[in-house]
């Protein structure tokens, strides 16, 4: 498939806006709604959003051919270290990105059980870019059943704010 090294970085400027705004609607709940086991692989809003936060800085390790690092145990990360942090990360796949000149070229990476793979840069930041979106619906979807409005996160809500 023919993707354009442009078009991955549309596709990176999209995911990191509705994470910012998805970080900035987390800043307004409370340290127990943050908190709340909802029940899921990661439980609440907060360990959501560190799961979403690490599956980044893992896979930009990877692009970047480095080993990555260890998640971080279960609650050793509040939402100020992701609001700090957060933005250089999506900085730092823009400059990734911004040095990408053949989008089909083939990555050979290890993925956390060790086991080697090989895809196309495209297909992985596609990838990233899903499981990104998947996170963002359950952290809307929990802070709907809190009684608070999720910000619009849809692809086609960006665009048509950036054509605005």
């Amino acid at each position: 498939m023919l993707i354009s090294p442009e078009v991955l970085q549309q596709h990176w400027d999209y995911s990191a806006w509705a994470t910012t705004r998805l970080l900035d609607a987390a800043g307004q709940l409370s340290p127990e709604e943050l908190t709340r086991d909802f029940k899921t692989a990661d439980g609440s809003v907060l360990e959501t959003l560190v799961h979403l936060f690490w599956s980044e800085t893992i896979w930009l390790s990877r692009f970047n051919r480095v080993i990555p690092p260890s998640r971080p145990a279960r609650g050793s990360h509040d939402l100020k270290f992701l609001q700090q942090h957060w933005p250089a990360l999506h900085d730092e796949w823009r400059g990734h990105l911004a040095e990408v000149s053949d989008a089909n070229e083939v990555l050979t990476y290890k993925d956390l059980k060790g086991q080697e793979w090989r895809h196309p840069i495209w297909l992985l930041l596609f990838h990233v870019v899903n499981h990104s979106t998947h996170h963002r619906g359950q952290v809307s979807g929990f802070l709907r059943t809190m009684g608070h409005t999720p910000p619009p996160l849809d692809l086609v809500a960006y665009h048509r704010l950036r054509s605005s």
